[in-house]
């Protein structure tokens, strides 16, 4: 398997904290199946700040560590980055890591809202021949409540990842409801860890492939792993025409 969103360099934010940490993580995540991981830190948020350089450095660091303690494990370069307005700005500049220096980008929204720009942003990106990969959408409260928000950013190019332990129920079971709605609406295109440790955050992957194998069959499956793949290499995904949430089937959820 291939993980697309972890926080497993150490000392850059909430993720792992030292090599020791980045070490038990990468061997959680070979012992659950996967073999290449997109480090994907935290970036233009009001606690972090990891610009491309950072990453690369840390990100060879730690294949070094890993190749030495003999873990068959490929770390990647990324970024978990915070939309904000200048970010072609820095783009320009070199400081945005996508994934696996690829053309698709992690992008982050606050957790409360959909910014009012983030569609003029991702067309900047496309224009730039950038794909915007939101991560964890249900998890997000307006997206929630108002799911056309979301309809409308992936109806205009942008793709999704659901977080594996919101696939699992771990993160509660209103969680999972919305997730498998967004899976069933083809409002999701792949689905990662978000890994920040081995105890609160742990991986989960292979166990939200089964949870959505039970769901939806295998079919789904084959393509949120082969989606993951293409991400990482940087080739167009499968995607379905998304459709609209209707809003009864949410209420009460939150």
């Amino acid at each position: 398997m291939i993980d697309i969103h972890c926080h497993i360099l150490p000392g850059l934010d909430d993720g792992a904290q030292t090599l020791e940490n980045s070490l038990e993580m990468a061997k959680a995540a070979v012992n659950d199946g996967i073999r290449k991981i997109a480090a994907t830190p935290h970036h233009q948020t009001s606690r972090y700040n990891n610009p491309k350089k950072v990453v690369v450095e840390k990100v060879n660091q730690l294949n070094d560590a890993l190749q030495r303690e003999g873990i068959p494990l490929e770390i990647l370069t990324g970024q978990e980055v915070r939309l904000f307005g200048d970010w072609e700005l820095e783009y320009d500049r070199d400081l945005i890591a996508t994934v696996n220096d690829k053309n698709y980008i992690l992008i982050e929204f606050p957790a409360n809202h959909v910014p009012n720009y983030a569609e003029r942003l991702f067309y900047e990106m496309q224009t730039k021949g950038l794909t915007p990969v939101i991560v964890h959408p249900e998890r997000n409260s307006q997206i929630v409540e108002q799911p056309d928000k979301l309809f409308s950013l992936v109806e205009k190019g942008a793709i999704t990842q659901v977080t594996a332990s919101s696939v699992t129920g771990d993160l509660g079971k209103k969680i999972q409801k919305f997730s498998f709605q967004l899976i069933e609406a083809n409002l999701t295109h792949c689905v990662a860890s978000d890994a920040h440790n081995t105890t609160t955050r742990p991986f989960h992957l292979s166990a939200a492939y089964e949870e959505i194998e039970r769901e939806f069959g295998t079919e789904i499956v084959y393509m949120f792993r082969e989606n993951a793949e293409y991400i990482i290499s940087g080739q167009m995904i499968y995607r379905e025409d998304p459709q609209p949430i209707k809003r009864k089937k949410i209420l009460g959820l939150f």
